[in-house]
């Protein structure tokens, strides 16, 4: 039993307390509302650790895990509660709250794991291929441990063409680079930590080139367009945007960027058509900043939706994966909310979702959103854990608190159809070929050399096994 104690105060997002990491405290201002205490680094490097709150199903009042037994359908939805059947899926806001409907018609919140893959690289393949010695055979093997964790699904740059031949096949997005694809055509981007790099952060999203190279580009998904198991597609990971996009566009580099010319062109074009006038980086203001941005996600969207949706009518545009700053820009929900069905956030430095962001997505978008990439890393796993974006926890129980806690703020909010843990397999620190975001960190659900992290995947069992139940009870709060 866990000992029950008091905050003393609360200091921004986490509350200091006197009891041990693991006990429980009351919320001051909903002491009906219990958490443990778990201690948090942001980085490594950090001096300290700071205890977050974080909740856990079994701290939510009148909710017994397990109580309820809901059917689920072929592909993860629940055969309790129907909407119109198309035989793929699509998004649908059923009374207060957004649902994904599957093929049959069911209701569904898409439970998934990012990269189940046999490996990001040829030495990863090579470890794998080894280990299992089939691709089929790895199939089969993830495939029935996405099943038996509770995850219906998986996310971006899975092999959905092996998984989809497992006898229980996961429900898939697929990871497309249309902005990335062109720029590195040109020698436009290059890899960084995580995603791409573009010159000055400004990607050639006004080339003249970019609509035909989307629309050959689009030709490979017509491959899978009539295949029930695919949501959708993502048109990009993670596009770089600064405010200052506009500033930035005019001080390109044209003698080392030549085919940037367009979008200096373009951004002269459009600020003087703005002011009446010639106008120049001096006559640059706020507005105008915002404005640009929503130009400029304006055309990237219009242009891959219309390619995606020519050779792949039935199945969802999810977006280009907003991360960081995006993710506080409103202006860009606005625009993606014309062009996609589902906006997807690679959200990263929350403990816990923010209500208020939240939504400001669904306000500017009126779209729903999925969650396609957040994760904790523990320092009990032997990696360095230097790389990557999310938390630092001491244990695997703790990375599992976490899951819990994060997947509760999200079926919480009435918006969200799905979040995608980043990711299956831990990087692995022998394999320096990958990009400098994937290292030597503890971010799977199986070290690299397929190890289970029972304790983790345990409690993220009993979270996805109750997801139906637990977004009921919060409906009905």
């Amino acid at each position: 039993m866990f000992q029950k104690v008091f905050c003393v105060f609360m200091l921004g997002s986490f509350v200091i307390t006197s009891g041990q990491p693991g006990t429980v405290c009351a919320n001051d201002n909903n002491p009906s509302q219990k958490y443990i205490k778990v201690d948090v680094k942001r980085t490594p490097s950090s001096k300290q650790w700071v205890q977050y709150d974080t909740r856990t199903i079994d701290m939510l009042a009148g909710f017994e895990p397990y109580k309820e037994k809901i059917d689920l359908g072929s592909y993860g939805g629940r055969s309790d509660r129907q909407a119109k059947a198309t035989g793929f899926f699509y998004p649908k806001k059923v009374g207060d709250r957004w649902w994904l409907v599957d093929p049959d018609g069911n209701l569904f919140i898409h439970t998934a794991i990012v990269s189940v893959y046999t490996g990001q690289s040829d030495f990863s393949r090579k470890i794998t291929l080894e280990h299992f010695g089939s691709e089929e055979k790895w199939a089969r093997f993830s495939a029935k441990l996405l099943s038996d964790y509770g995850f219906n699904g998986c996310g971006g740059w899975s092999q959905a063409d092996l998984l989809r031949k497992t006898e229980k096949p996961p429900v898939y997005t697929q990871s497309w680079s249309f902005m990335a694809g062109f720029a590195g055509s040109m020698k436009l981007a290059w890899q960084i930590s995580g995603h791409k790099g573009y010159p000055d952060q400004v990607w050639p999203v006004f080339h003249p080139s970019f609509e035909s190279y989307c629309n050959e580009y689009a030709k490979k998904l017509a491959a899978t367009k009539d295949d029930p198991y695919c949501i959708g597609h993502f048109s990009d990971n993670e596009l770089e945007m600064r405010e200052d996009l506009l500033d930035r566009t005019f001080k390109l580099d044209l003698v080392k960027y030549p085919e940037m010319k367009y979008n200096v062109k373009e951004a002269q074009r459009w600020l003087s058509k703005r002011k009446g006038r010639t106008a120049v980086l001096a006559d640059i203001n706020d507005q105008d900043r915002a404005q640009f941005i929503a130009h400029t996600f304006d055309r990237y969207f219009k242009i891959t939706t219309t390619a995606i949706r020519k050779y792949d009518p039935n199945h969802l545009c999810l977006g280009s994966r907003f991360h960081g700053g995006v993710t506080r820009m409103p202006i860009v929900f606005k625009v993606a909310g014309k062009y996609l069905d589902v906006v997807s956030v690679n959200y990263y430095h929350a403990w816990t979702p923010d209500p208020e962001r939240m939504a400001m997505w669904i306000k500017e978008s009126g779209r729903p959103f999925m969650i396609t990439e957040w994760y904790a890393k523990g320092a009990d796993s032997g990696l360095a854990n230097t790389s990557g974006a999310g938390w630092l926890v001491k244990t695997q129980k703790d990375r599992a608190m976490f899951y819990q806690n994060f997947s509760l703020g999200l079926m919480e909010n009435s918006n969200c159809v799905g979040w995608h843990w980043f990711k299956y397999v831990d990087n692995n620190p022998n394999d320096t070929s990958v990009d400098p975001s994937n290292l030597n960190s503890n971010k799977g659900v199986v070290t690299f050399d397929y190890k289970l992290y029972t304790e983790l995947l345990d409690e993220m069992k009993r979270l996805n096994d109750n997801v139906y139940p637990l977004i009921d009870y919060f409906n009905n709060k």
